[in-house]
This record gives C-alpha cells, sequence and structure tokens, in this order.
C-alpha cells in the first residue's frame, strides 16, 4: 500500500522496455476496422471518453478487462513502459501467448524479478480499447500490492495511455478523461501551463525548493502517478544540492519491485510549481542501496513528485506536446502535509482484504506505548468496525491531527485487547 506521505511504491521498470515490443502483421479476415489498431484507441469515432478511477493509498484504479478476463484493478503510474500483470492468478484462464521470460530491475533492496512476456493481447476500459498488445507476466505476486493497498490489484500500465491521449485527473471527481491529441485545445481556464520533458517514458518537471533565509534550489522531478507519496529526493545525486533536513527518521518508504525501500522522512520549507507554492512538505530520502544504485543513468533528475501532492490539483498530462496543465484546488493546496501519527503499520489480509494486521510498530510510538504489538488483528478504530473501514481511512483516522485521542481494539491470541492513545506528529 502507499501510505500518505510514507510508503513509496517506486513501480518504476528498467531493463524491459524492449521487452514487448514486436509487430504483428494485421489480419485480412476480420471485417471490424478496430480490431487491426495498435495501441490505445476510442471505439465508434469517439474522440472523448471519461473514465471513473478509485483513489487509494493516493493511488489512481482503473477497472480493465484483459482479453475475455472478469474485470481487473490497474495502477495508472505516468512512465511504466509495459503493462505489467503484477498477480499472474488474474490471468489463469486465459489462453496466453507466452513468448519468453525476461528479467526485471527496479527499486528495492532485493534481487531481479522474473517474468513472461506474452503477445497479441486485448485490453479494453468501456470504448477504450487496444489490440495486439504486449503484456509482461510477472511469474509470482511478490509485490502483493493488495496488501498494502487494500483492494485485489492486478496490474500496472500507463505509458502508452499518456502517449496516444491527452489524459486529465480530476481527483475530486475521481475521473480520468482522455482526449485525442488532435482535439485537445488547451483554454487559460483549464489552467496554468508549464513545459515538461517526456524522456524514456517518463515526464520531467522542473521546479523549485524554497529552503530558510530565501534561499532556493532548482530540481528536475518526475511526476509519478504510480507513487502515493508527496516528494522523494535522490541525495545521493551530486546534481541534487538541496540539504537533507535537520531532523529526519528512519523509515521503511515502501516496496519496489526489487523488494523493501529503506530510508528516512523529513520536512523541507516549501516547493514552488510554477506560481503555485506548498509549505513545510514532507519528503522522502531513500537509501542509496535501496534507490540511487538502481538508478545510475539517470543523472539529469533529482527525485519525484508523487500523487500526494499531485492531488492538490486538476492536471492535464500532454506528452505529445510535452506540458502539463495545473488548476490548483485551493482547499487542498491549504492543507497541511501529514504523516502517520500512531507508528503502525498494516496489512489487508483474508480474502476480502477487510482484516488489518499490525505489521510493524514503531519503537516508543503512542501504539506501542499503548500496549498495541506486531500481529494483533484490528476489530475495531473507535467506533468503527475495522472490517466497514478501507486501509486508507484508517491511515486517513491515524493522520488525523496531534492529540486527537484513538481507541483501537485487537485480537491478540484469541484474546480482546482495548487500548486508547493521543496522536503525536513525529515528523
Amino acid at each position: 500500500m502507499k501510505r500518505v506521505g510514507l510508503l513509496l511504491m517506486m513501480l518504476v521498470v528498467w531493463g524491459i522496455a524492449q521487452a514487448g515490443r514486436h509487430s504483428f502483421a494485421p489480419r485480412k479476415d476480420r471485417p471490424d476496422p478496430d480490431v487491426e489498431r495498435f495501441g490505445y484507441y476510442l471505439a465508434k469515432g469517439h474522440s472523448v471518453v471519461r473514465l471513473p478511477f478509485e483513489l487509494h493509498s493516493n493511488l489512481i484504479i482503473l477497472k480493465m478487462r484483459v482479453n475475455d478476463s472478469d474485470t481487473l484493478n490497474f495502477i495508472l503510474d505516468t512512465g511504466v513502459s509495459n503493462t505489467i500483470i503484477t498477480d499472474p492468478l488474474a490471468l489463469r484462464r486465459q489462453p496466453l501467448k507466452l513468448t519468453r521470460q525476461v528479467k526485471l530491475s527496479g527499486v528495492g533492496e532485493g534481487v531481479q524479478l522474473t517474468a513472461s512476456v506474452s503477445i497479441d493481447n486485448r485490453l479494453s476500459m468501456g470504448i477504450l480499447r487496444a489490440a495486439h498488445q504486449n503484456l509482461v507476466i510477472l511469474n509470482d505476486d511478490v509485490l502483493r500490492l493488495s496488501e498494502y493497498v487494500g483492494i485485489p490489484i492486478h496490474g500496472i500500465f500507463g505509458y502508452e495511455l499518456f502517449s496516444q491521449f491527452v489524459v486529465t485527473i480530476d481527483f475530486r471527481t475521481r475521473e480520468l478523461t482522455l482526449t485525442e491529441p488532435k482535439k485537445y485545445s488547451y483554454k487559460k481556464r483549464f489552467g496554468d501551463r508549464y513545459p515538461i520533458l517526456v524522456q524514456n517514458t517518463k515526464p520531467y518537471l522542473d521546479i523549485t525548493a524554497q529552503l530558510s533565509g530565501d534561499r532556493t534550489v532548482p530540481l528536475r522531478v518526475v511526476l509519478d502517478t504510480g507513487a502515493g507519496h508527496a516528494l522523494m529526493l535522490d541525495g545521493q545525486q551530486r546534481e541534487c544540492a538541496l540539504p537533507r533536513p535537520e531532523k529526519v527518521i528512519r523509515a521503511q518508504l515502501g516496496r519496489g519491485l526489487n523488494g523493501v525501500i529503506n530510508g528516512s522522512l523529513g520536512r523541507i520549507e516549501g516547493l514552488k510549481l510554477g506560481r503555485h507554492q506548498l509549505v513545510d512538505v514532507i519528503a522522502s530520502f531513500p537509501d542509496s542501496a535501496s534507490f540511487g544504485m538502481k538508478l545510475v543513468n539517470t543523472t539529469d533528475r533529482q527525485g519525484n513528485i508523487g500523487c500526494e501532492l499531485l492531488r492538490r490539483f486538476r492536471v492535464t498530462f500532454n506528452y505529445p506536446e510535452q506540458y502539463i496543465v495545473l488548476k490548483p484546488v485551493r482547499s487542498l493546496l491549504r492543507e497541511r502535509f501529514e504523516h502517520d501519527m500512531s507508528g503502525l503499520e498494516l496489512k489487508a489480509r483474508g480474502n476480502d482484504l477487510r482484516t488489518y494486521v499490525i505489521e510493524k510498530i514503531a519503537s516508543q510510538s503512542p501504539a506501542e506505548l499503548a500496549g498495541l504489538q506486531a500481529g494483533d488483528e484490528l476489530l475495531f478504530v473507535n467506533s468503527d468496525l475495522a472490517a466497514t473501514l478501507s486501509i486508507s481511512d484508517i491511515y486517513k483516522t491515524l493522520q488525523r491531527g496531534e492529540g486527537k485521542e484513538v481507541t483501537m481494539v485487537v485480537r491478540r491470541s484469541g484474546r480482546i485487547v482495548v487500548a486508547n492513545f493521543a496522536l503525536k506528529r513525529i515528523i
């Protein structure tokens, strides 16, 4: 799961750019012209489509069918170059054309993953279709994204959609608008337009970090909808002149394709995106073993911005013309960036992913001092039955504000334990 401002689900894939690049000869025996199209397109001559999405732990989740599958849940990631099936069991009943095995590299402290390449698949989301698509299918569901997000997660996709449409993300209405580039016309009322650089499937934006004493530091960051944090900075980059904050805390920042991402969290005084200013922003600083050493060929960027920051805007990505449009949501722009104030890390378990277990607990945190332990099964949060809450709902309660009282009822080895504690801001 991507915890707001905490977990960094860096779903960056390196080394598979060619995994799905095959050409297919069009078949002449099909009368439907849409069948012979390649890449994403809108059926029946449409030029615009609106697609609802769900937002869980600051991740954009879209419903998609693969061939004749049931509806599956996919994370939308601006820069992932291939459609990745993270849960291979999701397609166990589909007749797949498997070609070869590939190795995937990404952030995290584990080893390379192996996956299979499947060619000539169909994808569909309403009138949004894609034919002759290649899939990279993990051999095992090692990421276990469903446990972190709290709903079934079956895959990740993104770049090809952004490259073929102008994509507007409205976080308030939970709606994605796709427009064919020739039909899109920018208007000032849409927000402020800023240039981006789309390189190696990823969109880069130049921003400014603000430090004490009116000092500023320019940063080049990736706009990453596949990350739930606000800001990540790679302190190992020599080009990153932004000093690490004096006060930081150690944290497990999340998981990448190659395992756990460890690092530190701290606050920087401010960020400026064009004329928009955000203050007291929580930043993640991954360890070099988790992150920096995996990105040795990306010396022109200093980090990335995730959806904890992006959700404060209505964002339009125009990859073909290389710009974005940001329209601020005023109330959200003023909302304080917060981190968990309990010390708990939860995972969702069970067939319905509504059984919540304490995975880790920070030493000397409010939750530990109240007597909670790793392995406890959460039954109630305040007066709410835990099974009626999403994992995002629970984390929002644990970020609600310093001094807020929280009561948790847990099951431990068949016993019922009640814990009361006050939230405490630790960063």
